[in-house]
This record gives C-alpha cells, sequence and structure tokens, in this order.
C-alpha cells in the first residue's frame, strides 16, 4: 500500500498565509511528504522542525515551518505598510502620510 501526499505542494503564497501553527497534514504537504511519512519522521525524531503534542493530535509552529523550508522573512506588501502608518498615526494623535490633515 502507497501513501501519496494531501494535495498538491504548497506554493510561497500559500505558505505565508497559513496561521500560527498547523496539523501535521499540513506540515507534511509543505515539507513535501505524505502523512504516513511524517509520522513516521516524528518517530524517529527527524521531522525538520520541532512538532508539538497536543493532546492526541501533533501541531506544528508556522515560524518553525517556515524556517525548516529556509524562508526566514515574511514578504512586506504595501497594503500592510499604508495599515500600520495610518494605525500608528491614529495611536500617536498625528496624520498619517498620504493622507488629508484633521480639521
Amino acid at each position: 500500500m502507497t501513501t501519496t501526499r494531501s494535495g498538491p505542494p504548497m506554493g510561497f503564497a500559500e505558505a505565508f498565509d497559513l496561521p500560527l501553527s498547523i496539523d501535521l497534514r499540513t506540515a507534511a504537504r509543505a515539507v513535501g511528504v505524505c502523512p504516513g511519512t511524517a509520522y513516521k519522521l516524528i518517530r524517529l525524531g527527524a521531522f525538520p522542525c520541532p512538532v508539538l503534542r497536543v493532546g492526541r493530535k501533533y501541531r506544528v509552529a508556522t515560524t518553525d515551518l517556515l524556517r525548516a523550508l529556509g524562508i526566514e522573512e515574511r514578504p512586506v506588501y504595501s497594503d500592510d505598510l499604508e495599515a500600520g502608518a495610518i494605525h500608528a498615526a491614529r495611536l500617536d494623535g498625528t496624520d498619517a502620510p498620504g493622507r488629508e490633515g484633521r480639521s
């Protein structure tokens, strides 16, 4: 009996949109192995990143997974920068860059 991966290989955009922690099936897909191989690697202590046991399930911190895949930094999008500037301006009580002054 052969086991296959759970879905197509994961791309960068999908990896960057993962939540803070993911289930083992998703982590296995990101690494490029089937879930059965992932469980075997965990038993052998050879999974490429730390794995947390929560009750009867395994969870993987997304930051650990991305680091194991050689992805050290997340991309910064212009929308995120603008939203951050607006939020910071509200906290400071000043006008955000590119926004009209207060009346």
